[in-house]
């Protein structure tokens, strides 16, 4: 099971087979079934979780009932409400599986042991954060300067899996898009095909 978790920390740092062996210790293993809550909006965040198989998504609702979603996180990926995570404050956001899930869950006293016991994986972890901020910065430029038809091609580019493993609906919430819209684009997309 911690086969995605080992790609990823391989990807970015060099740990000796002992360190991933102590690493694996901190996790906790945890199935979600499609549809199914790893967070509520509202509650702390007591996890950060490794995407080990599936598809989870974060969003946040607002007053009108209207969901929001923030992020998709596929195999390989981390996901949490990190600033409700580092700070023990309300949760912004709901953490939901898309698909059936199985993933490693990581608390933050655990995260920082690991970090005291596998220095290396402080590095990964660090990492992680810059990627993260960069996605962040190129996002927002995205929201804020992209066409429609701009930000579901460049989706599409990057995550190609998205079409079939998604909703329509909830992919027009990460672009900030109707469900209407998103069908007018995608329409104009396949005649120019």
């Amino acid at each position: 099971m911690y086969e995605q978790l080992a790609k990823s920390i391989g990807e970015k740092v060099a740990l000796s087979t002992s360190e991933m062996e102590l690493c694996k210790t901190f996790f906790i293993p945890k199935k979600l079934r499609k549809k199914q809550t790893l967070l509520l909006e509202g509650d702390v965040c007591s996890y950060n979780a490794f995407i080990e198989k599936g598809v989870l998504r974060s969003y946040s609702t607002d007053e009108k009932g209207n969901e929001h979603t923030m992020q998709f996180a596929f195999e390989g990926w981390w996901i949490s409400d990190l600033s409700s995570f580092l700070l023990g404050s309300a949760s912004t956001y709901t953490i939901e599986a898309i698909e059936d899930a199985e993933l490693l869950l990581l608390t933050y006293n655990a995260r920082e042991e690991l970090m005291q016991q596998v220095p290396v994986f402080e590095r990964y972890q660090r990492i992680l954060l810059q990627n993260a901020f960069i996605a962040l910065q190129s996002r927002i430029n995205g929201a804020l300067n992209a066409s429609a038809e701009e930000k579901y091609i460049n989706l599409t580019i990057s995550y190609p899996d998205i079409i079939t493993r998604v909703p329509q609906h909830m992919i027009a919430s990460y672009l900030g898009l109707t469900p209407e819209t998103l069908s007018r684009v995608r329409k104009q997309i396949n005649l120019r095909k």
